[in-house]
Order: C-alpha cells, then structure tokens, then sequence
C-alpha cells in the first residue's frame, strides 16, 4: 500500500473531516509549484461543478430554480478559477 498523508477539510461552522490521500498522486496532479491544499481545492470545485452539471443537465424531470441558480454559480466559480469555461473543459455544451 502506498504511504499516504491526510488532509482536513473545514466547513464554515467549523466542522471538520479529514481525507487520506497519496502523495505521489498530488505530484502527479501539480502544476508548476502549486501547495497540496490548492490542488485539493481544485478538485473539489471541478468534482462538484462536474457532479452539478450531470444533475442539472441530465435529470429526468429537471431541478428547482434554486439548484439551477447553484449550478450556474458553479460554473462561474469553475471559469474564475480555471480560465476556462466548465463547457469547454467538459468538451460540450448544453
């Protein structure tokens, strides 16, 4: 088993989890000289701007106006953070 190192993420109310993670796979991850918490950060906003827009997208029977709204936020996040936007990173549009 690869050695591994953990990581704590914190919520707003000061709630807390921890992760487990690789860090051969951070390496593999990391553009130029970016720390361990950006490359997790990353991730986590492409994984819930990737999950949001499967829901948003592909839902039979459509979402509320407020998940859209959210997703929609998402995606701006996604461009300001990126550069790019989450339909060209996704390689298509809706």
């Amino acid at each position: 088993m690869a050695d591994t190192e953990t990581f704590t993420i914190e919520g707003p109310e000061g709630e807390t989890d921890t992760v487990e993670l690789p860090p051969v796979m951070l390496e593999l991850m990391r553009d130029g000289d970016e720390p361990d918490a950006q490359i997790i950060a990353d991730i986590v906003l492409q994984a819930f701007a990737q999950q949001a827009h499967a829901r948003v997208h592909h839902a039979e029977g459509g979402v509320s106006n407020e998940v859209e709204s959210a997703n929609d936020t998402l995606e701006e996040l996604f461009e300001d953070r990126f550069g790019i936007s989450l339909s060209e990173a996704m390689g298509h549009q809706h």
